[in-house]
């Protein structure tokens, strides 16, 4: 890999009280020395911080203190030196103009973790997971992202390759005999060792769905026929008149999404336009995106008026959106209208024909007075903790995610190659594919398309 010196903006863009540039490369420290006036950092302790001036030539551009880092006990593994600065970002601009001058290069996105990982110093996981902990926005995906950065999924994964590169190595061994007809691998061990790895594989794939959920948030679609109350809906669950309201039917035309935090986990809801048969070119359009909303939403919150819809037409619609990764609730709104709620015919017929194949929640609700909104936030947080697994280890990416499925289609192929006693080619054939899609994640199998990709995705300055 190219050491050469590279320099960034380590801090937020914009006005602060302190900003920090951040110099790697194998010529960090003199590149920093030429444009440092105080102590010759070249001679500095690693680990040290210093007073002094940032000069270009005999123009001095900011007070600042300078911290050197020499390699291999950095976050890149190369020598390092971080500038911290007043926080302008016209001062910030000269001192990169200064570095680039005297011999630095500005760094691509994610280029300083990559240097981390292309030097050893952290796997490919955990470089994503920095990525997650600066994007985390509650307390969960914090925890998990950290979990991730201290190697808890590297360690998982070491455990399982290990026990199978124990086994491929007795396997490849049988090829190199394979004219004795010798057996060094035994294969009930083996199956027994791949019965433990699929369990484990299994577990940390169904991990993903509260993994994902706490990190992306999920899509909560709010449906309904016209002048149902999902505007005013969403304005009660977040307070504030966010969507138009008014009693005239069809006012929402487009879908109209915002963010609500409950209990640390991100709920996007949708407010969607009407569902119903329209003549009208704009609406038609609407009702055509609130049902793209419902293929992609995780939670369905179902909005009826008795007094405006039929329980017919309320199980034909639930019955014809269901799907089995669909929470589906059930809100009989403007209960105000009833002097309060109590079930009823309609609602039992709803219960008798929807229970519990296709949901088993009916909230009664005035979204106008805000009655039922917290019951309502209730379910909805219990939809996560229900999700909740005894896994330390939580997956939240999406590529591990799929190499761990990928891993696991390879140990069940190893299974039935043992059990229809193939031969010993083809099982180490399976057996190398089983630790390649293992390996991975951490990193160990890749090409540079997928770490492009990745680390891409960084922010300029990590």
């Amino acid at each position: 890999m190219n050491h050469d010196t590279i320099c960034a903006l380590a801090t937020a863009n914009g006005i602060g009280a302190i900003g920090i540039i951040r110099i790697s490369g194998d010529d960090a420290i003199s590149v920093s020395s030429k444009i440092f006036d105080g102590k010759n950092i070249n001679k500095a302790d690693s680990h040290t911080v210093h007073y002094g001036f940032i000069k270009d030539e005999d123009e001095v551009i900011d007070e600042v203190m300078v911290s050197v880092f020499k390699a291999p006990k950095t976050f890149t593994a190369e020598d390092s030196v971080e500038i911290s600065f007043h926080g302008s970002p016209h001062i910030a601009k000269k001192i990169l103009e200064v570095l680039i001058k005297n011999g630095a290069r500005m760094a691509k996105a994610g280029e300083f973790t990559m240097r981390a990982f292309m030097n050893g110093r952290i796997d490919l996981s955990q470089a994503e997971s920095i990525a997650d902990l600066i994007a985390s926005e509650n307390e969960a995906s914090r925890k998990v992202a950290l979990n991730q950065l201290k190697g808890g999924i590297t360690n998982e994964i070491s455990v399982l390759r290990t026990d199978l590169l124990n086994f491929t190595s007795l396997v490849e061994l049988e090829l190199d005999f394979a004219e004795e007809d010798v057996e060094f691998a035994d294969r009930t061990a083996l199956t027994m060792s791949l019965h433990r790895t699929e369990e484990k594989l299994r577990s940390l794939i169904d991990s993903f769905k509260y993994g994902n959920a706490i990190k992306n948030g999920v899509d909560v679609a709010i449906i309904g026929k016209p002048n149902a109350g999902k505007s005013t809906l969403l304005n009660a669950l977040l307070k504030e008149e966010r969507a138009i309201v008014s009693e005239i039917a069809g006012t929402t035309r487009d879908t109209i999404e915002e963010v609500l935090h409950i209990n640390g986990t991100a709920f996007r809801f949708i407010d969607t336009a009407g569902i119903r048969e329209t003549s009208d070119i704009i609406e038609e359009i609407g009702v055509k995106k609130a049902k793209e909303k419902i293929e992609t939403a995780k939670i369905l919150l179902y909005l009826y008026d008795e007094l405006d819809s039929t329980p017919e037409e309320v199980i034909l619609f639930i019955k014809e959106f269901y799907r089995h990764d669909l929470k589906i609730i059930l809100l009989h709104n403007k209960i105000d209208l009833q002097n309060g709620y109590f079930e009823n015919e309609f609602d039992a017929q709803l219960k008798a024909e929807l229970f519990p194949e296709y949901t088993s929640e009916i909230i009664a609700i005035s979204a106008k007075n805000k009655t039922g909104i917290e019951s309502l936030k209730s379910e909805l947080s219990d939809y996560i903790q229900n999700m909740e697994t005894q896994e330390n280890t939580i997956i939240t990416n999406q590529r591990h995610y799929e190499a761990l499925q990928k891993s696991l289609e390879s140990v069940k192929k190893v299974e039935e190659a043992i059990t229809g006693n193939i031969s010993t080619e083809l099982l180490a054939y399976e057996l190398r594919y089983a630790l390649e899609y293992l390996g991975e994640i951490s990193g160990e199998f890749t090409n540079d398309e997928v770490l492009g990709n990745i680390f891409s995705k960084f922010c300029i300055g990590k």
